[in-house]
């Protein structure tokens, strides 16, 4: 699978107007970003590119900012070297939990330690909503629950969950990639009880329900989807959700309540978002 690697220039260069750029090029189909020095690098299937779109975003900005670009072809690589070269180092979560990677030349030992070969352009966990969402699974006792995976990329969260104890796990994407790479990570962290499926939402069916619920992926799939979530989730099951901003909780929480699911709390970095809601059992 081939990548547009889309460069911006941001002036003035800020977290603010990085992370809206980051967010509405997320809505038009980016899926990993990388901050620099004067703005921020963006992923995005060459399948899925358009420039006009692209074009439309910036004349659109919300913010006062001068933004351009330059796009280049990234032809099908092998992340693992590019993320080693650039990206990717071992991230230690509460000092509980580590992930990292197989090329990583010393690795270090937490309570539980996933390995991730990031054979695509996203996915090492680095991302605010990735930790977020790993500390919802740190807190919480997992052991013999069900869990779904929504929008799994490289499975980390899955792999999480079974390491705390869930079972079954079922792990769902869109992307051919991250299907591939999730079933290369569950091996290499000896995990067998997750069951990775292509797809979206369609997959669901009230035939198979859980009691966890992980969606990280971005504000207007979950605003369309949460129905879906809830139709599947147990009494008093739980749905993490994150990939959205502190601004959207409101959306998202009018959402849930259309559907019997309970705010619990939210948490956020660096303005990023999760949210913890409970499908309330019938009384």
């Amino acid at each position: 699978m081939n990548y547009i690697e889309a460069v911006f220039v941001c002036i003035p260069h800020d977290e603010i107007v990085t992370e809206v750029l980051s967010a509405e090029l997320g809505e038009v189909g980016f899926e990993s970003f990388v901050d620099t020095a004067t703005g921020l690098t963006a992923y995005i299937q060459e399948s899925l590119y358009d420039e006009e779109t692209v074009e439309g975003v910036l004349n659109n900005f919300p913010l006062e900012a001068k933004i351009t670009y330059t796009t280049s072809l990234i032809e099908g690589k092998d992340w693992n070297e590019e993320w080693e070269k650039n990206y990717f180092k071992p991230l230690i979560i509460d000092d509980k939990c580590i992930i990292q990677s197989t090329f990583h030349k010393e690795p270090a030992t937490c309570e539980y330690n996933i390995y991730i070969d990031p054979k695509m352009a996203f996915g090492t966990g680095h991302h605010q909503t990735t930790e977020l969402m790993i500390r919802e699974i740190l807190n919480m006792d997992f052991a013999g629950k069900s869990v779904l995976d929504m929008g799994c990329g490289t499975a980390i969260l899955a792999i999480l969950a079974s390491m705390r104890g869930a079972d079954p796990i079922l792990a769902i994407d869109i992307d051919e990639w991250a299907y591939d790479n999730a079933k290369e990570n569950l091996d290499l962290n000896k995990v067998s009880n997750v069951d990775v499926q292509i797809g979206g939402a369609e997959l669901l069916t009230s035939d198979k329900t859980f009691d966890v619920v992980l969606a990280n992926i971005n504000r207007n799939i979950l605003l369309n989807d949460i129905h879906v979530y809830a139709s599947v989730l147990n009494a008093d099951g739980v749905l993490f959700m994150s990939g959205f901003y502190t601004e959207d909780i409101p959306a998202l929480t009018e959402e849930c309540n259309k559907h019997s699911l309970t705010f619990v709390h939210s948490h956020n970095k660096d303005n990023w978002a999760n949210v913890k809601f409970i499908k309330k059992g019938l009384v």
